[in-house]
């Protein structure tokens, strides 16, 4: 009677274990959390991308040193899409339906983001902060995808904002003619009429075959005192570039996923009195705990001190404070509703903020200049 009563406790015990593993999340195990990455690791925002994923592994490591998440280190797995929206859908496939991640993690890229949330849905994967600033990614909120960085048009409308104030309402825009260009463009148009001013002109260029020299002589035969470049990296170096070749000396400000420090490189002298909004506290300020901390765990992992590693930094933040309040059983579901109970939550100088009807995250936008040295006057 015992023997048989052991005999099905065993059984039972089995029959547990197996449909306690069955029902384990993707992505996790005993030891680990796997996360993954679509990103242009090469390509033109190939810089930027590079210190933002230095940030975030910065976080990463120091996190799995003191033993991980309740136990389990986090495992970033990051796959190359060159910047292009198709290479990044299907990375995405494979990180999801083949590699089975737990979550997706820090993509780059407007269109790139977009062509990506049906895949999210159907598969109830999350997506931890996107380096876009679109609208269409707060409006209306998505469940499965947490944005932390402010809105390309609170960066933008912060601009208007700044020229307008001292005396420069002759403003012109240039964009790149994909989804992160429209938004920019709305930002503007919506953010000029607010202050009942007409743009000077509002002029696209392609991103794909870019014409520089054609963009740059059409903002100077319209001569504006400033204008706002909405673009990636490599394409507003080209730009920036052709416009003071061609002479034109009006204020250029552009946006924040443009504020790495191979940026500033790539532009050489051309950088010099440009404007960059950030949507983070200076990385290499130590007045701020969130700054502390990012410096000492920038010097101890060889990270470049800027202003894209400390969103990387800040987005590991973010998604393992997820993970911690999410608890030792972790699912999908469960890391969703912690993140969502995120309310006003400072990271040390910087406050995040979720709920299920808000997935914006932070709302911090300021305003620097490159300076003659190269460095992000603030």
């Amino acid at each position: 009677m015992v023997s048989t009563w052991r005999a099905c406790m065993g059984a039972f015990a089995m029959l547990a274990c197996v449909a306690t593993a069955a029902a384990a999340e993707d992505g996790v195990t005993e030891s680990s959390i796997l996360i993954g990455q679509t990103v242009g690791v090469t390509g033109t925002v190939a810089g930027p991308v590079r210190e933002m994923n230095e940030g975030a592994l910065a976080y990463f490591n120091q996190v799995n040193k003191n033993g991980g998440v309740f136990g389990r280190k986090i495992e970033l797995r990051t796959l190359d899409d060159k910047f292009d929206p198709a290479l990044t859908l299907a990375n995405a496939e494979t990180l999801i339906r083949k590699e089975r991640v737990f979550a997706l993690f820090q993509t780059r890229g407007t269109p790139h983001t977009q062509g990506i949330l049906p895949l999210l849905a159907e598969n109830k994967v999350p997506l931890i902060a996107p380096s876009t600033g679109a609208v269409v990614f707060h409006q209306p909120v998505n469940r499965w995808v947490f944005n932390i960085r402010a809105k390309y048009q609170d960066e933008v409308g912060k601009a208007v904002e700044h020229f307008s104030t001292i005396g420069l309402n002759s403003i012109a825009l240039l964009h790149v003619n994909d989804a992160y260009g429209e938004d920019g463009r709305e930002g503007f148009v919506k953010a000029m009429a607010a202050r009942k001013l007409e743009p000077t002109l509002v002029t696209p260029f392609d991103r794909v075959k870019p014409d520089y020299d054609a963009a740059a002589a059409r903002l100077i035969k319209a001569n504006p005192q400033a204008v706002i470049i909405v673009s990636s990296a490599a394409n507003t170096v080209g730009a920036i570039k052709a416009i003071r070749a061609q002479g034109g000396r009006m204020q250029i400000m552009t946006l924040s996923n443009n504020s790495s420090q191979a940026f500033v490189k790539d532009l050489g002298a051309a950088g010099a009195g440009v404007i960059v909004s950030q949507i983070t506290p200076a990385p290499h300020l130590i007045s701020t705990p969130l700054g502390q901390e990012f410096k000492k765990a920038a010097t101890a992992e060889g990270v470049t001190i800027s202003y894209a590693a400390m969103e990387g930094y800040v987005n590991a933040k973010v998604l393992v404070e997820g993970l911690r309040r999410a608890g030792r059983n972790l699912t999908r579901e469960g890391f969703v509703n912690a993140l969502e109970s995120l309310q006003r939550t400072d990271l040390g100088g910087l406050l995040v903020t979720y709920g299920a009807a808000d997935h914006t995250g932070s709302e911090f936008v300021e305003l620097t200049m490159i300076g003659k040295d190269g460095r992000f006057i603030r």
